[in-house]
């Protein structure tokens, strides 16, 4: 018989390698866990479900309203996360430690339900939430690294402008030493023997009020001033109706920089009916309040920012926002905006200009006849994937050029005014 001592240590041996087993079990199953799939197909499913339900609290690599989710299914696996996504409220009052904690560390933020979701559509979130959209390190460097950035790009702004400026100094000197030249000239040719009529002509001083007072100044002098007065008229009676660069002060700060730009807050958020409606409408206090419940400080002040206590006043007092509207067509012109969105792919940029950088909102554009009519002209319709053009695009198929807004009406008068 094997002495006790031996007995133990053969048992605990025995148990040691029972639970390596089990973890390499535990570590093969979660490596061949197939709802974490690393495929395009997957990966595009998933940002799909995640920018229509996840974005506006989440992004995959920094936190936000909520946790960072890259390297969720490292922290726990994948059935967890997905039990997660469609009730955290449910696995909350489960009990569960890391749940628990996880909904206290963002002050108790109540995330909503995903219960509509398939097991498909959870599968494609994990697969982007893991492998999409990564940022290569060398694109961010050169992103952060002017120098970087304008290699091989070209002479950067500033060294034209320095350029030219030598460029104006040389030509400066060049005229300095030309009028040097003539001076020199001027005094050599008077010591000279020459004909006194000849060093008449060469003395000869220019009369500069006598040049003034002739026709051909009157008449070049004339002609400026009325071309001058008449192109100032045109200009002011085309830029009657146009405000473009108008940018009022709101009734609230709000900035769609912060929203639009560092937090890329989708503009349809918002402005829900820019697909589905002719006007893109201005949220309404409740839609604000979805994030602002959460999100009272600014800059780490304690207590509800001024401007986002407003919002809370609105509110209370069952008032609405009174903004100040910025784009206005006149009534005689009809715009829909979902019919230049939904159908036709256009970015809102396009019209509205660079929205994600602005602090204060202004119009962009002139918002013209003639810069939508300009638009219908260039603009190539996105007909890939839209089945609504199918039809548009067997007729056009026996043309060369491509399909563009004005070959379907687009520069029809009665489009926009009927």
């Amino acid at each position: 018989m094997l002495p006790k001592r031996s007995l133990v240590e053969i048992r605990s041996n025995f148990h040691s390698l029972a639970v390596l087993f089990f973890m390499l079990v535990g570590i093969s199953a979660y490596a061949a866990d197939p709802a974490v799939a690393n495929n395009d197909e997957a990966i595009a499913v998933g940002k799909t479900v995640f920018n229509a339900n996840c974005k506006t609290c989440h992004k995959l690599d920094q936190k936000y309203i909520g946790p960072a989710l890259r390297g969720a299914t490292d922290r726990n696996n994948a059935k967890w996360v997905k039990t997660w996504i469609a009730n955290s409220q449910a696995v909350v009052a489960s009990g569960d430690a890391y749940a628990v904690a996880l909904y206290k560390e963002y002050n108790n933020s109540i995330m909503p339900a995903y219960t509509f979701l398939s097991d498909a559509e959870l599968d494609g979130v994990l697969s982007y939430i893991e492998y999409g959209d990564k940022v290569d390190p060398a694109a961010a460097v050169a992103e952060g690294d002017p120098a970087a950035a304008q290699a091989g790009g070209g002479i950067p702004n500033e060294y034209l402008s320095i350029i030219l400026g030598v460029l104006v100094f040389i030509l400066l000197l060049i005229l300095i030493v030309l009028g040097l030249i003539v001076t020199v000239l001027t005094k050599y040719i008077n010591k000279q023997d020459l004909p006194e009529e000849d060093k008449e002509f060469i003395s000869q001083k220019i009369n500069f009020g006598k040049i003034l007072k002739s026709d051909a100044v009157i008449i070049l002098v004339t002609t400026l001033v009325v071309a001058f007065v008449a192109k100032t008229a045109i200009d002011g009676l085309y830029s009657i109706g146009v405000q473009q660069g108008y940018a009022p002060a709101q009734p609230i700060a709000f900035s769609h920089a912060l929203h639009a730009g560092q937090y890329e807050t989708d503009c349809q958020y918002c402005h829900t009916g820019v697909e589905i409606g002719k006007s893109a409408n201005i949220p309404s206090a409740n839609i604000c309040m979805n994030c602002h419940t959460h999100i009272q400080n600014v800059g780490g002040k304690e207590g509800i920012s001024p401007e986002i206590q407003k919002i809370y006043n609105a509110v209370d007092n069952n008032q609405p926002i009174e903004w100040v509207r910025v784009h206005n067509l006149p009534d005689l012109a009809y715009f829909n905006h979902a019919q230049h969105v939904a159908v036709g792919g256009v970015e809102c940029q396009t019209c509205h200009g660079p929205i994600q950088e602005m602090e204060v909102v202004g119009q962009h554009s002139t918002l013209t006849m003639g810069w939508c009519i300009d638009c219908h002209r260039q603009t190539e319709i996105a007909t890939e994937g839209n089945v609504y053009y199918d039809k548009l695009v067997q007729l056009h198929s026996t043309s060369k050029d491509a399909l563009k807004v004005k070959d379907i009406g687009g520069l029809e008068c009665a489009k926009c005014h009927y």
